[in-house]
């Protein structure tokens, strides 16, 4: 009970906001109302507890980051419009073959790449369907080869038995017993053929599914949790001098993503596939059916044609947005914002670029302009852009921006409130903690509180948290703050903790306990990698055995 003779209304602040926090907390977790809407309660709570301002927790909801994450978004719905991630997907199983291995690394790699650019759900639903049909038609093939064989063997037994038969009619009688058994082997075959296929089937759609999820860590945008890093880094510790870039997250994701991804394609194929190398791989070796399969691939990229002027475009924009976003701050030399804009403050970042480059899409034609051009009624008629904001409008996942705006406000106010300072206090025990424990100790937590709920949630909860840890014992907050954001998208043990999952489970004939288990060891394997990151060139990239001078001027209420 709070004296309030000798205790100052202000004392209570931390526990208003902290209030806010569980409650949010618990609606997200539960779904009970939209996520999004959930984001919206500090703009109500706030105000009404006096903990902040409405202008000022309001403003917090279109910040930087917001709009690096519209830009890299209007790109990907560029992609997938004009279907440039079906041919570059479609290119690279052409070059890897239909090899049981090289395909589920192929699918993987494609996937992941993919994912990187567009967004994890988009990317695995066009890439399952796919991979369905080539092995559909491997199936098909093989059973075929085997009733084939089946038929030849039934056609030389009945030479046999004609011959028996018109030495002794009795001894044919005897031949019958082992047609019968022929018949019983030749289900026996094809049984385990459909048993070795549907086993197949399950590993490839989880392939593809952990894939997405893997391959979204890789670059700033790939998914939301990533921008929600970058963001809170910068509303928590302003002076950090944009540690967090484009550049500086994929030199440290990328490495991490690929050594993630092998290691989980040689887990997928252990479970499902075995290590039989000459079987699996094929040594060279090429038959009917991976013809067939490869021929399914060749024909769904031949419908594609040839690329035309849009898809060419969008190629060309795409290809000037990454140069643009490693070049503006590389850190080993100085970037073309630093050399022309940034002299005095940061006035160009990643998000002026991203804006800057997708905006083009509605610009630039989706044809190539012609001079005295006619619609069908006759009438002159412009060709249309690349985007149109229909298109934009449809596609656009408006529910994710005030995800991200929910965060900041979170962030803002338990600076504000004094909720951080208190955390901070009260986490300086974990001081005599050795930090390596206490960073995979938090990844196992997170990955395991992101299989029930959203990562973006996930993120937008802890990170505050663990920026306050961080500063009260004195360790660098990326330390901590970068391996738990990458561990918030390894959610792969259950068909609701990300769509990618959902999807892989509605294709691949998936039961909950098949991707459980196989997820389970996926989740330490990740863990384990991220922290071999962190641990090594994360260090040397960020100075992470370092406290920096900037994590304690944090931001001013």
């Amino acid at each position: 009970i709070c004296n309030m003779d000798t205790i100052p209304c202000l004392s209570l602040q931390p526990a208003k906001c902290g209030y806010v926090i569980i409650l949010m907390a618990l609606y997200w977790c539960t779904e009970c109302i939209p996520l999004a809407v959930t984001a919206l309660l500090p703009v109500i709570l706030f105000p009404m507890m006096g903990i902040m301002e409405s202008s000022e927790v309001c403003i917090q909801y279109l910040k930087d980051s917001n709009m690096l994450f519209i830009g890299g978004l209007l790109v990907a719905i560029a992609v997938e419009h004009w279907n440039l991630h079906r041919r570059i997907a479609l290119k690279v199983l052409l070059i890897v073959g239909v090899k049981p291995s090289l395909l589920m690394i192929g699918f993987m790699g494609t996937t992941a790449f993919l994912s990187m650019w567009i967004s994890n759900t988009a990317s695995t639903a066009m890439m399952l369907p796919i991979a369905n049909a080539v092995l559909q038609q491997l199936c098909d093939t093989e059973a075929n080869a085997e009733e084939r064989d089946y038929n030849l063997s039934s056609a030389m037994d009945g030479q046999e038995n004609q011959a028996f038969e018109m030495g002794d009619t009795k001894e044919s009688k005897q031949l019958k017993p082992k047609d019968k058994a022929i018949d019983m082997g030749a289900e026996q075959r094809r049984l385990k053929t459909q048993q070795k296929y549907l086993k197949l089937t399950k590993g490839m759609s989880l392939s593809v599914c952990y894939a997405a999820s893997i391959g979204g860590t890789a670059t700033l945008t790939g998914t939301t949790p990533n921008v929600i890093l970058k963001g809170q880094i910068d509303e928590l510790y302003p002076d950090n001098g944009g540690i967090i870039n484009f550049a500086s997250w994929f030199g440290f994701s990328f490495p991490n993503m690929v050594l993630m991804l092998v290691l989980s394609w040689l887990w997928l194929q252990f479970v499902f596939l075995g290590f039989n190398l000459k079987k699996t791989f094929g040594c060279g070796t090429k038959n009917d059916g991976d013809r067939e399969a490869y021929q399914v691939i060749k024909d769904e990229y031949n419908k594609l044609g040839r690329m035309n002027f849009a898809e060419s475009c969008v190629l060309i924009i795409f290809t000037l947005l990454v140069l643009l976003w490693f070049t503006r701050e590389p850190g080993f030399i100085p970037g073309w914002a630093t050399v022309l804009f940034n002299k005095e403050k940061t006035y160009v970042t990643d998000g002026t670029v991203a804006i800057l480059m997708s905006s083009l899409f509605f610009c630039i034609p989706s044809k190539w302009p012609r001079c005295g051009g006619t619609s069908e009624d006759g009438k002159s008629a412009a060709p249309s852009p690349l985007l149109t904001w229909d298109i934009v409008h449809e596609k656009m996942p408006w529910n994710i921006l005030l995800l991200l705006g929910g965060g900041f406000a979170l962030a803002h106010g338990s600076e504000t409130s004094g909720l951080s300072k208190w955390l901070g206090q009260s986490l300086i025990p974990l001081q005599s903690i050795p930090p390596f424990a206490i960073s995979i100790l938090l990844c196992l937590l997170v990955a395991t509180f992101t299989e029930c709920s959203s990562n973006t949630a996930t993120t937008t909860l802890f990170l505050p948290i663990l920026a306050s840890m961080a500063t009260a014992i004195k360790i660098h907050p990326l330390y901590v703050m970068f391996p738990c954001t990458i561990s918030a998208s390894l959610a792969f043990m259950l068909p609701v903790a990300t769509p990618p999952n959902a999807i892989a489970f509605s294709y691949g004939n998936l039961k909950v306990m098949d991707m459980a288990k196989t997820g389970f060891i996926l989740n330490f394997v990740g863990v384990i990698t991220i922290n071999i990151a962190i641990n090594t060139w994360g260090v040397a990239m960020f100075q992470l055995n370092t406290f920096p001078s900037w994590a304690n001027a944090t931001a001013t209420p």
